[in-house]
């Protein structure tokens, strides 16, 4: 118990998170285009380089995310207040998350990672439901159960949200084995090691979460995903690439 203590925080693994998502989203943004507009010249090979490197770290935000919204559904007082508010910034996000990805007010070809998010959320709250019924045939149980899944990664594909069906096999996969760390963040490794290989580092600080929430601006997390796509979008427009869609 003493070693959990002394682990990392909640507060601490989403600064990890946000710090990795800004790396990502700066290179997928804002060196996207500049590489796009034969920016670097001679040390283009140099630039791209550092682009792969800058999205191989911010592979490290999403599982940080999962984990994150697997051990909020597990200890919130209200699950519907927490999914009200995960579709809310999801709203809130999509225009600064289609500005600076696709140089639109608007683009329904793919929506952003909160979507994924509360999709995710959701297929874990039905499945929680299902958990419940001790009194169903365990065949009936596992029928609803897999239907439950299939919806929820069926909806993340046609919706295009970031990181689609993906996203919501691997929180049903982090919510399956919650309680139990070791096998959770084995678990999590073979959910994404087969399709985002970078993504398995983040399970280095999920296994020494200590289980504390840290400090409490919760809200600055989820504004800092539509401000930081705002800012990253206007910088584009300074350096006057902004029109150039890069998804």
């Amino acid at each position: 118990m003493e070693e959990r203590r002394q682990g990392i925080s909640g507060s601490s693994l989403k600064l990890i998170a946000v710090v990795t998502m800004l790396i990502d989203h700066i290179a997928a943004t804002v060196l996207t285009r500049f590489l796009i507009t034969g920016g670097g010249g001679q040390a283009a090979t140099e630039w791209w380089k550092l682009y792969q490197t800058m999205r191989g770290i911010g592979r490290i935000a999403f599982p940080i995310y999962c984990f994150l919204l697997v051990e909020g559904f597990t200890h919130t007082r209200s699950r519907g207040k927490y999914a009200v508010r995960l579709f809310l910034f999801a709203l809130v996000s999509e225009i600064p998350f289609d500005l600076a990805f696709h140089s639109k007010v608007l683009e329904f070809g793919y929506q952003n990672v909160f979507f994924t998010l509360f999709l995710g959320l959701l297929t874990i709250i039905f499945l929680s439901e299902v958990e419940k019924k001790q009194g169903w045939h365990i065949g009936l149980r596992m029928f609803f159960f897999a239907g439950i899944v299939v919806a929820g990664m069926t909806v993340a594909y046609a919706l295009k949200t970031d990181y689609s069906y993906y996203g919501v096999m691997c929180i049903v996969v982090l919510y399956l084995f919650r309680g139990r760390r070791q096998v959770q963040v084995l678990a999590g490794c073979a959910s994404f090691c087969w399709w985002e290989l970078p993504a398995v580092a983040a399970f280095i600080p999920i296994y020494f979460y200590n289980g504390k929430r840290g400090w409490n601006i919760k809200y600055f997390f989820y504004l800092f995903y539509p401000v930081h796509l705002l800012v990253l979008y206007f910088i584009c427009v300074v350096l006057g690439t902004a029109a150039i869609p890069v998804v």
